[in-house]
């Protein structure tokens, strides 16, 4: 088959598609207003589709991974009844990370130097320990749960790390950012026809129910608003900060970008937006040894120069403020989503919070080093959650990465995350520490996205568990992908009394290219 008739046939079936999603939406309601509607979001989904698949350099291997991730997180509130479903992905996803992963010993030795593999494995580990510590009814079965979340992502970042150091010459996370788009896009098909509506579909849960002016999908598929927005985040941080891509490309999720935060009103998705603009425009804009624009990326992409690169910078900005105004933001921004008073803008965050540690002050030495034992995701138990006083209490997360891991992982789960997010930093900016603080020209750097994308998700730790990874984990694969491959750049050249360090890195070239 020719590109030209690929092309002709996608075209064919796109519009099949979104004629069937118009016709559906009439039979719903009757209405022709509403079919046209639901017609112009089916478009919409399906360009998202289009520009995925579109994306240079997708590999099996970043696809099968961010796609098993993202349907695994979508399904948490798809199948909240059927946990049977989220488990089937789960064992896909044993079986294809654990082909991948070999060889297992050789890979498990590099993972104590990756931030992202302390972050989401440690407190796991821990978690682990402390349910067969604590002798309470139930505890064997919470540490075998336990055990088998443990393993899923441990043979995840193994797959990440064999597949990275294997195909050298390929970026994993390209397939990735590919899948996530593709998820977001099936989102918007199937709430197509609530998409432009006031109120949109929901799935069955209490939460939901009182956010309903959030876009959360339609049947059959469904994501919390928060999550999706910081998916369409970092694909766009992926795509739109790397010259590799066409400039459309770039331009087209951008677009996708400040479409779904304004239809999820995700604060936290708009700060991890606007930490990366900040983050991206310091990084681009920084003078470095050698001249800004002589620098090159960790992929060997120089930077924008000139008026483009004030382009690269502004657009980020652009974004935010379409989704600060036209998105309706300057409303969902400090919204109180829960209490009528509207004096909580964390949405009951900080009661939860203070809930885990009132629970860890009276818990016993096992639980307060290992973590809370009760159940195997260490969810959170209290009496002002919003359901009947009678009963039965709603499990809650922790919404916060550090109060998450130290929930799950206790005191020492609390330590395994500092160090993680202190190595997942340090492989993000120390080409930043080299070049600009050091003046060491001619230092291979991280890819800027990378970069961003590591120091933009830090603001979010105070409101979301996504670096911490679990079955809503895309977003941690995708960082913890990309310090692999910066790991994998040589470390800059000792400075040696007498010689210039644009000789050193001259010198190291050569010996290089000599030993090549």
């Amino acid at each position: 088959m020719t590109q030209r008739t690929a092309i002709t046939a996608g075209a064919a079936a796109a519009a099949v598609l979104a004629v069937l999603a118009a016709v559906l939406e009439h039979g719903r309601t009757g209405s022709l207003s509403e079919s046209a509607e639901a017609f112009a979001a089916a478009v919409i989904a399906l360009g998202v589709i289009a520009l995925a698949v579109s994306l240079p350099g997708i590999t099996l291997r970043g696809a099968a991974t961010g796609g098993l991730f993202t349907l695994a997180g979508m399904l948490t509130w798809t199948s909240t009844q059927r946990p049977i479903v989220i488990w089937a992905v789960l064992f896909v996803e044993v079986v294809v990370f654990a082909v991948w992963g070999r060889p297992w010993l050789r890979t498990l030795r590099e993972l104590p130097g990756l931030g992202g593999a302390w972050l989401g494995l440690s407190y796991w580990v821990f978690g682990v320990l402390g349910a067969l510590f604590v002798l309470r009814a139930g505890h064997l079965t919470v540490a075998a749960q336990r055990l088998a979340y443990l393993g899923v992502f441990t043979l995840a970042v193994l797959a990440v790390v064999a597949t990275t150091r294997r195909d050298r010459g390929k970026d994993f996370t390209v397939g990735m950012a590919a899948a996530i788009l593709v998820g977001i896009g099936a989102l918007l098909y199937v709430g197509a026809g609530s998409l432009f509506d006031e109120l949109h579909a929901i799935p069955d849960s209490a939460s939901a129910r009182v956010m309903r002016n959030r876009f959360w999908g339609g049947p059959g598929l469904f994501y919390h608003p928060n999550s999706l927005a910081g998916l369409v985040v970092i694909a766009a941080v992926r795509v739109g900060f790397d010259r590799a891509f066409a400039a459309w490309q770039r331009l087209g999720v951008a677009v996708i970008a400040a479409l779904v935060m304004s239809i999820s009103d995700s604060r936290t998705g708009f700060v991890f937006a606007a930490a990366a603009a900040c983050v991206h425009a310091v990084v681009v804009l920084l003078p470095r040894a050698g001249g800004a624009g002589d620098q090159a990326d960790g992929e060997g992409q120089h930077l924008d120069r000139g008026r483009a690169r004030w382009v690269a910078v502004a657009m980020p900005f652009v974004v935010l403020a379409a989704v600060f105004t036209v998105g309706n933001g300057s409303s969902f921004l400090f919204r109180d989503r829960f209490t009528p008073d509207g004096g909580d803008v964390t949405s009951g965050r900080t009661d939860t919070w203070r809930q885990v540690w009132v629970d860890w002050e009276h818990a016993g030495w096992a639980e307060k080093a290992f973590g809370d034992a009760r159940t195997s995701r260490a969810v959170v138990h209290r009496e002002d959650d919003g359901a009947p006083k009678e009963g039965p209490r709603r499990d809650l997360n922790t919404d916060n990465a550090a109060v998450g891991a130290f929930r799950r992982g206790g005191v020492l789960g609390a330590i395994g995350f500092l160090i993680g997010l202190a190595l997942l930093l340090w492989h993000a900016l120390r080409g930043l520490w080299y070049a600009v603080v050091l003046r060491r020209p001619g230092v291979a750097q991280p890819a800027l996205w990378f970069t961003v994308g590591a120091a933009a998700a830090v603001p979010t730790i105070m409101t979301e568990d996504w670096i911490i990874g679990g079955t809503n984990g895309a977003i941690w694969l995708v960082l913890l992908a990309g310090e692999v491959r910066a790991r994998q750049r040589p470390e800059p050249p000792a400075v040696v009394p007498g010689q210039s360090p644009g000789s050193q890195a001259r010198g190291a070239e050569g010996r290089q290219g000599a030993s090549a």
